[in-house]
This record gives C-alpha cells, sequence and structure tokens, in this order.
C-alpha cells in the first residue's frame, strides 16, 4: 500500500486517542469512577507518570526519547515499501497509532491519561485506548510471526 494510506491511519486512530483523553479529562478528572458495565468496566481518570504499569515512574524524558526513537524506525519501515505483508503493516500501523497518542500525551502534559478500569473483574491497571492499539498490534504480529509466517514462507517456496 502507498505510504499516504499509513500516514492517515495513523494520524486517525491516534487523533481518535486524543479526542477520547481529551474528553475523559474534560469530563472524569475528579470525579469518582462511573460505572459502564457493571462489576466489568468502568471510566476512572488517572494521569500516568511512567509507562507501561508504571515503570520508569517519573522518566518521562528518556521515555520521550526511546518512544520517540522506536517509533520513528517502526514508522519509516512502514511507509519505505519493504513491509509487504498486510498482517504485519496492520500491526505495525496500530503499534506506531497507539505509541504516538502517549508521546503526544507525554511531550504535552509531561504524563499519559489513562481512563479504561476494568479492576472490578481483575486486578489490572487502569489503562488507555492507546494501550489497546499498541497490545492488540503486538500480539497480532506475535501470533502471526509464531504462527502463520513460517507456513507462508514455506507455501512461497514451493
Amino acid at each position: 500500500m502507498h505510504f499516504t494510506f499509513y500516514i492517515i491511519i495513523v494520524v486517525i486512530m491516534a487523533g481518535v486517542d486524543q479526542f477520547i483523553k481529551i474528553w475523559a479529562s474534560s469530563n472524569l478528572m475528579g470525579t469518582a469512577s462511573v460505572t459502564v458495565i457493571p462489576k466489568l468496566l468502568q471510566l476512572t481518570y488517572t494521569e500516568n507518570y511512567g509507562a507501561a504499569f508504571s515503570i520508569f515512574w517519573g522518566k518521562r524524558w528518556p521515555l520521550i526519547l526511546i518512544t520517540g526513537t522506536v517509533l520513528f524506525g517502526l514508522f519509516i519501515y512502514l511507509i519505505s515499501g519493504r513491509c509487504k505483508d498486510k498482517y504485519v503493516s496492520a500491526g505495525l500501523t496500530m503499534i506506531v497509532s497507539g505509541g504516538l497518542g502517549n508521546l503526544i500525551d507525554r511531550i504535552r502534559l509531561g504524563y499519559v491519561i489513562d481512563y479504561l478500569d476494568i479492576s472490578p473483574l481483575f486486578n489490572y491497571p487502569i489503562f488507555n485506548f492507546a494501550d489497546c492499539l499498541v497490545c492488540v498490534g503486538a500480539v497480532g504480529l506475535a501470533v502471526y510471526v509464531l504462527f502463520f509466517e513460517s507456513s507462508r514462507a514455506k507455501r512461497d517456496r514451493t
């Protein structure tokens, strides 16, 4: 696919993430959790000054540098045309989109806005849409590489 397509998708998905975070900060900050699905999902505004699971808490600039470098590399690979597989491209697009959404927060605010809270069912940290994009993209890539890439490569050789 043409690199313009990937740029548009990344901008749209990172934009959706930013829109949701602006909504969350306007409507959830300073309030108690809002139940969406009883005993499963609530909306709870939090500010994460670290990375996933609050690791590297308070290390804003190293996180910006590392995240920015990784995203730049992945994005260059994505738009270079060397990535011929649509599943790999989809996974990378999701990872770059989510990473960019959180990077924008970290640069603009000094923290990442989180709001999705599944703690009524699981003892799990609060997260956001960008985190979902990164996780789904990474898991999708891992499943594809582990279970489908080798069989496809064998099929292509025969």
